[in-house]
């Protein structure tokens, strides 16, 4: 390496100015060499600098390298990575500071030297992913889950979004019907298209008419040039029309008939204005009943529920709680909020017992609220909204074992918890007051399933 070592002193001239981060590296993971600006990504310092990349600030960059050329297929037929370049992601905490840093690496020959060494170059996307989760919110919130409901609802999704087909999302609020209807968009062949949503109970009704299908100019006081509508601006592409109940009785008709024909006349207009657009739609109220009422068309009904998919609300599947919580604490310091915040038991088990009547958008909301309400970087039940709190203290109990109870006592009240639980022995755990190992030895002793 007498060759690399009078290369050095040309590369720390040139690489120490870079803002990206660089490591240099032997083949066999020894660092040779590394410049201020992966310094301070990683931590490092002066004092204990690195020696090999299988410590390198907190990460064994040589473990990841090896995941990420198998995942890429960059290996010889022994398993050992080929040396081209891979990449991989790593988020990385220094002290109070999160970054979510990406590596890319492989092994570079050195011109006119018979030497190879291993280049890794370091990206700062911390600025980029917190962008991303301010624009992207929790769009993704539903889709977290391991819910057997909702797993089928995923699958039912991904075997009618290729196709033109109309579905109807049922549901209480905050369920994540319009993420689901994303989903849909997400996975057809219209993805590249315009995914337009009309939320139909935010639009007077001496509007809406206008609003899906446009008017003319002159069309009715007010209108001084011609403004296209949602179906037009939609067009080729998924129109969702969340709150589907709210469409005055008098406008179902014409809806209807756009939705059979995907043809239409702007307000004011006799114009015939001709469309593709497969329609998406949401109600928290039950169409089915709207329809025995008389609110309802029921041919609308039908002609929107090609695929009527009906939506869990989140006490029906406790067991997504856990993972929802901890979806939203990724999504939160991702924004920038302390990765740092724990959840004591207390304060978990007020999650698991609350009803959320709001679902899963009050599920998300209470988790920010408890991050920026801890104490010392603890969420305890103080730290939860008062919703949250009151329902817990207010004579709601969760089942409890007792250690002198008959073991037919126990075995009900174990089942009833991983029930409860959706089958998730940790979560039945949570519910229980208990940990995980206890429970399984009790279930061991009482022959629960």
């Amino acid at each position: 390496m007498n060759g690399l070592d009078e290369f050095l002193p040309v590369i720390e001239a040139v690489i120490s100015r870079i803002d990206e981060g660089v490591v240099i590296a032997d083949p066999g993971g020894k660092v040779l060499y590394y410049n201020p600006a992966v310094a301070e990504m990683l931590g490092l310092t002066d004092d204990r600098p690195p020696k090999e990349i299988r410590r390198l600030g907190g990460i064994n960059v040589q473990k990841a390298l090896l995941k990420a050329a198998l995942d890429a297929g960059e290996v010889d037929a022994a398993g050992r990575p080929s040396g081209n370049f891979v990449r991989f992601e790593e988020k990385v905490s220094t002290g109070d500071t999160v970054r979510f840093l990406e590596f890319n690496s492989g092994l570079v020959q050195l011109p006119e030297m018979d030497t190879k060494v291993r280049l890794i170059i370091v990206h700062d996307r911390t600025g980029q992913k917190h962008l991303e989760a301010v624009l992207s919110g929790s769009s993704s919130s539903g889709m977290v889950t391991k819910d057997p409901q909702m797993l089928d609802i995923i699958a039912r999704i991904q075997q009618i979004a290729p196709t033109n087909a109309f579905a109807l999302f049922q549901g209480e609020s905050g369920t994540g019907k319009t993420q689901l209807a994303r989903l849909v968009h997400k996975l057809s062949n219209r993805a590249n298209q315009p995914f337009v949503e009309v939320n139909c109970a935010a639009i007077p009704e001496s509007l809406i008419e206008s609003e899906l299908f446009g008017h003319i100019k002159g069309a009715f006081t007010g209108a001084v040039h011609d403004r296209p509508g949602r179906f037009q601006a939609a067009h080729k592409g998924t129109l969702f029309l969340d709150e589907i109940s709210e469409i005055p009785l008098n406008l179902q008709a014409k809806l209807l008939k756009v939705l059979q024909d995907q043809e239409f006349e702007m307000v004011g207009s006799d114009k015939t204005v001709r469309v593709d657009v497969r329609v998406l739609s949401a109600s928290n109220s039950n169409l089915r009943e709207a329809v025995d009422r008389g609110d309802f068309r029921a041919d609308l009904y039908y002609r929107l529920a090609v695929i009527p998919i009906n939506v869990p609300p989140l006490r029906e599947r406790p067991g997504d709680i856990p993972l929802l919580i901890e979806h939203f604490c990724e999504s939160l310091v991702a924004r920038g909020y302390p990765d740092n915040i724990k959840c004591n038991p207390d304060a978990m088990r007020m999650m698991m017992d609350y009803p959320w009547p709001g679902n899963v958008r009050e599920l998300a909301n209470a988790v920010e609220h408890g991050m920026v309400c801890s104490d010392n970087g603890v969420v305890v039940p103080e730290s939860l909204p008062q919703d949250v709190r009151n329902y817990s203290t207010g004579g709601v109990r969760r089942p409890v074992l007792r250690r002198d109870a008959e073991d037919e006592e126990q075995r009900r009240i174990i089942e009833e918890a991983l029930d409860q639980a959706g089958g998730s022995r940790a979560v039945a755990a949570t519910l229980l007051g208990i940990d995980r190992t206890t429970l399984w030895r009790r279930m061991q002793k009482l022959g629960v399933g």
